[in-house]
């Protein structure tokens, strides 16, 4: 019998199943305990909301005394380069050895007295080629910046960036020569990576050379400023998306009758097993663990459909339904649970955070009139939804549309777009700051900037913070919006903001695990 539950994918209470390494993840109370706090018997917003510029005059303004009010903590604290040049110190015991670097390390290579030399390995091909506009659209904010003369540093040079971004087909196998190329042919000055198993597979290396890393994806092991200083992750851990999804299904329990079917699809790599090992885990602790059964079917990244996992799902007749996948296969998700009948049951269906844009769920994707969509939820880690109509007025929103418009590119075409305009905003402040300390940009500068940062993002939700600080809070985002789909006003109706910076623990990625140590 065992045999056969394996076989079909099923587990119970978090265990079992082609995910064993599950056993050896655990839950962060304090995150828990912060969600139920917040979500507990509230609908609506539970947090602290303020009153947005109306203005790209304004936004710009608030940031400019942002990045001086942290330039100003960074030098009243003495933190930054130590005299001697060995060290990197920051807040709540940060440290970093520099005497560990390389000999021939250098704090300036990749810079030119005109240029910032960034690497970028992306997806440009293959069943996950939309992610390419996510560093298109960076670029595209990093150019715009560039050409307004804002990375002027202390010692008076004003750079432009120069991104380099290459094809690593969604790939781990080519994320891997590509970063090598880049570090060693290239002399990157710092890089970003888009996947989760290419950045497992670069970050000891990248952290090794002493060189800036930023990637894209929300794998808990990039929350880690004692053995991985150099490296940060842009958006929410997946580690807390599910406890926010665990959570959601303990609340909602009674109301379906006591008990509940969860059947998940997941992508068959670390992206998909961060997912699936950390709702086992929640699933597992829960006092309501016999209520809850998990089934699960696996996704090769490089599939192009899903029918036959989606087909296998649907049969077990499942309460909740839970895409731990991305691109294509989020679109594919509402497609295919209402061809096979799924949808007409289940009680609660959710997308992926990666997946927060109407491109993936509204009409012109779906099809027909996009009833289809309709009542969908998503954790949606904060993000603005910058593919939406009814955003047009955000001033933010307006001007990136018009960033990427001048670039060449029609935002309208892919919700990638909207995150390259998040991340290229994000790396224009932490390298604005960094040229404000003193000796001007170097990498040092920008690894200190980057564990001080504490700013409003246009690109997130009002009353979500982005903030990082030293050793004591290792990710930009932890706090999110749990919204619903709405088919009529073709946008996501946010029901429940939760706020947990500080809350997350560090991540001491234990790879043999799967899990935190």
């Amino acid at each position: 019998m065992a045999l056969a539950l394996a076989a079909a994918g099923v587990v119970a209470c978090g265990g079992g199943g082609e995910d064993d390494a599950a056993s050896s993840a655990t839950v962060d109370q304090d995150v828990k305990n912060r969600v139920e706090d917040q979500l507990a018997g509230s609908t609506g917003t539970t947090v602290e909301v303020a009153d947005e510029p109306t203005s790209m005059e304004d936004w710009e303004a608030l940031w400019a005394d942002q990045r001086q009010a942290i330039v100003d903590r960074i030098k009243e604290n003495g933190w930054g380069t130590s005299a001697d040049g060995k060290s990197i110190t920051g807040p709540e015991g940060y440290k970093v050895d520099l005497a560990a670097c390389p000999a021939e390390w250098s704090e300036t290579e990749g810079l030119t007295d005109t240029s910032i030399k960034f690497g970028w390995p992306a997806p440009l091909s293959g069943p996950q080629a939309d992610f390419g506009a996510l560093p298109k659209g960076a670029k595209a904010v990093l150019d715009h910046y560039s050409a307004a003369g804002a990375f002027k540093d202390s010692a008076g040079k004003t750079r432009s960036f120069d991104v380099i971004i290459r094809d690593d087909a969604y790939d781990t196998a080519r994320t891997i020569p590509l970063t090598d190329e880049m570090l060693d042919s290239d002399r990157v000055f710092a890089l970003a990576t888009m996947i989760s198993p290419g950045g497992l597979k670069t970050y000891d290396k990248v952290n090794q050379r002493c060189v800036p890393q930023y990637i894209t994806t929300g794998h808990p092991a990039w929350g880690d400023p004692v053995s991985h200083p150099w490296t940060t992750g842009i958006i929410l851990s997946y580690a807390t998306e599910a406890i926010l999804w665990g959570s959601f299904i303990e609340q909602h329990l009674d109301e379906w009758g006591g008990k509940a079917k969860v059947a998940a699809l997941v992508m068959s790599n670390d992206f998909g097993k961060a997912y699936i090992n950390s709702l086992k885990a929640f699933i597992e602790q829960s006092p309501r663990k016999a209520d809850i059964t998990l089934v699960t079917e696996g996704l090769e990244p490089a599939a192009p459909t899903i029918k036959d996992q989606m087909t296998t799902l649907a049969s077990q007749s499942p309460d909740v339904y839970i895409a731990m996948v991305t691109g294509t296969s989020c679109t594919q998700s509402i497609t295919e649970s209402a061809e096979n009948g799924m949808s007409d049951n289940i009680k609660a269906a959710f997308l992926p955070s990666v997946c927060k844009a109407s491109s993936f769920i509204g009409k012109d994707k779906v099809g027909g009139d996009g009833a289809v969509s309709d009542g969908w939820w998503i954790v949606g880690g904060g993000t603005k939804d910058f593919n939406a109509a009814a955003l047009a007025n955000d001033p933010y929103i307006a001007w990136g549309r018009d960033v990427i418009k001048e670039a060449g590119f029609d935002y309208a075409t892919s919700g990638n777009y909207g995150w390259g305009v998040g991340m290229g905003w994000q790396l224009a402040q932490i390298f604005m700051i960094a040229g404000d300390l003193p000796g001007g940009l170097t990498r040092a500068n920008l690894n200190i900037a980057t564990r001080t940062i504490d700013m409003t993002s246009p690109a997130l939700i009002s009353g979500v913070k982005y903030n990082m600080d030293g050793n004591a809070d290792a990710y930009l985002i932890e706090g999110s919006d749990i919204a619903q789909w709405s088919t009529a006003e073709q946008q996501w109706k946010v029901d429940s903001v939760v706020e947990l910076s500080g809350a997350s623990k560090n991540c001491a990625w234990n790879a043999a695990n799967g899990a935190c140590a």
